[in-house]
């Protein structure tokens, strides 16, 4: 077994057992083999029977940019059985340092073949939505490099969508706010721009970041297009509201720390 396989087996396993240390040093910090340990990961789970539902996209805000030294995001798989509907409840056994981001999901209308140019993104996508990320880390106290995020399918945890809108103008999108609450707290807040200049840019980023690596994006695929405010560490028994301007609310809740990580059902 070569250092990729080990490391994508490792990962697989740190859902059932818990996270693991950092495995950039392992892998050399490359992030072609990031990528190739992620994709690996990936294919076992869709032979497992796991079905793919999209695409998440990190390191869209400059300043996650600029604290992971990279100069471009990263992106990983959703799976359908990490939706969440809006108002329901997470188990917090189900997760293990969980952290709540508001964002704007764009749902894809028509497969995306070809390179594709920020202004075609309405040509593309069907429905905005109003979601929230519940990102998860398999790597020991979120001491992650860019390799880190990317081998663990970039810290992919949850996410929630709420209502799909299908009346929406991207120009409107980059000017969307965000804000997002804990409770009565207004915990985080932020702007359609800051998922790199706003979320038609993201998708293109996406699309053509997919196109390079063999894959695409597809009809019915749902993206996050990158987090609009400071993510936010979750808390037992919390609930988080969060309301993007044009869109409307999106909310989910945390049960009470009762058992251990580890403890339920996982991928």
């Amino acid at each position: 077994m070569d250092e990729v396989d080990a490391v994508a087996r490792d990962l697989r396993a740190a859902y059932h057992g818990g996270p693991i240390a950092p495995v950039g040093a392992r892998i050399g910090n490359d992030l072609a083999l990031a990528y190739r340990v992620q994709a690996r990961n990936v294919r076992a789970w869709c032979d497992a029977g796991r079905r793919r539902a999209g695409f998440k996209i990190g390191m869209t805000s400059v300043a996650a940019r600029r604290q992971f030294g990279v100069d471009e995001p990263d992106f990983g798989v959703l799976f359908d059985d990490i939706g969440v509907p809006s108002g329901g409840e997470v188990a917090w056994a189900r997760m293990f340092q969980p952290r709540v981001e508001g964002e704007i999901a764009l749902r894809i209308g028509r497969d995306i073949d070809c390179a594709m140019a920020p202004q075609d993104a309405a040509h593309y996508v069907d429905a905005a939505i109003p979601a929230l990320e519940i990102a998860d880390s398999r790597i020991a106290d979120w001491r992650i490099a860019i390799v880190d995020t990317v081998a663990d399918n970039a810290s992919a945890g949850l996410y929630v969508l709420g209502r799909p809108a299908r009346d929406f103008d991207f120009a409107r999108l980059i000017e969307a706010t965000m804000t997002l609450r804990s409770g009565a707290d207004i915990v985080s807040q932020g702007r359609g721009a800051s998922t790199m200049g706003g979320p038609h840019l993201a998708l293109a980023w996406l699309a053509n970041a997919l196109l390079a690596h063999g894959e695409r994006l597809k009809a019915g695929d749902v993206v996050l297009s990158g987090a609009l405010g400071p993510p936010v560490p979750a808390t037992p028994g919390a609930t988080y509201a969060a309301e993007i301007s044009g869109l409307g609310f999106v909310s989910v809740s945390f049960g009470a720390a009762t058992r251990g990580p580890g403890d339920a059902h996982r991928p």
